[in-house]
Order: C-alpha cells, then structure tokens, then sequence
C-alpha cells in the first residue's frame, strides 16, 4: 500500500509539472495562437479531472501511513473542484469577452493554484523520505 501511495502521488506530481511547464509551453510554441487558445481550452478540464482523481486516490492510499500528508492531497484534491468549475469557466468568459485585463488576473490565479499544488504534491512526496 505505501508503494501504491508513493506512486500514485508521483503521478500527480509528474503529470502537473508536465502539463504545466511541458504540454502547455509546447502547444503555445508548437501551434499558432488562435489554434493553440482553443486546444489547450479543451485539454483543461480533463486535466483538472486527473488532478481530482489522483490527488483523491493519493489520499486514500496516504491515510493510513500518512494522515497529514493525505490531507494535503485531500486539500488538492478539494480546492482544484472550484478551480476547474468556476475558474475555468471566468478565464473562458474572459477571453470571449477580450477582457484581456481581467483574463491575466484570473490566468494568474489558476497558474498561482496550480504553484501550490506541484509544492503540496512535492511536500507530501518529501514526507515519504
């Protein structure tokens, strides 16, 4: 179970940083802007949903070595549940609009909350030492 633990909260770990720093970057880089806008609009809420479930996975096999560190996971996995269903949907509306102001402020934001995530993913991963 501790194995299962540790492997699952590094998916979680891995896959955030790679989509973070890695599929998204690419798509920008790769694509021109009024195609990769839309591509990486649509990759969000699945990314969202993988974040919810592993985090939530993470923290049921974490609990009974771990209960700190599970909650941290449980944290991550509650808080992604507003970010991808209202805060994602505000940074859509924002770019629709043109509100190109009020789209960096909330892109801030869910870049901010997805920081946070890696590093509570990470501390959790350095609890396993």
């Amino acid at each position: 179970m501790l194995t299962a633990a540790l492997l699952v909260t590094s998916l979680l770990f891995g896959g955030m940083v790679l989509y973070s720093f890695g599929f998204a970057a690419f798509l920008f880089s790769a694509l021109p802007a009024d195609m990769a806008g839309p591509t990486i609009r649509r990759a969000f809420p699945h990314f969202y949903l993988f974040v919810i479930g592993c985090a939530g996975l993470a923290a049921a096999l974490t609990w009974p070595f771990d209960p700190v560190g599970a909650g941290l996971l449980v944290l991550v996995a509650l808080t992604t549940l507003p970010t991808r269903q209202i805060l994602m949907s505000a940074i859509n509306r924002a770019t629709d609009a043109g509100a190109t102001a009020r789209f960096h402020w909330l892109h801030g934001l869910s870049v901010a909350i997805t920081m946070a995530h890696i590093g509570l993913a990470g501390l959790v991963l350095a609890r396993f030492l």
